[in-house]
């Protein structure tokens, strides 16, 4: 049992490090006065799921679950 914990924690630590990495490559989520003028019906904003900033997203709910999941079975034990 203590092997698999052991494996799960180096998981748990580079998933930590992935998601931290991965939130930070992201541009800011600031409104500003672009949305006034209608920069999200631009051709970025309809394909932003295409994008390098969509797939981003992805990554980083992806590692969120993972994070939440690792965090909750390591933690089991500890109840």
């Amino acid at each position: 049992m203590s092997v698999i914990r052991i494996i799960l924690t180096i998981v748990f630590i580079i998933v930590c490090i992935g998601l931290t990495c991965i939130v930070l490559l992201q541009e800011g989520k600031s409104a500003g006065l672009g949305t006034i003028g209608g920069a999200a019906e631009s051709y970025w904003g309809k394909n932003k799921g295409r994008s390098m900033e969509g797939a981003l997203v992805k990554i980083t709910r992806v590692l969120a679950v993972l994070f939440v999941l690792l965090a909750v079975v390591l933690n089991i034990n500890k109840f």
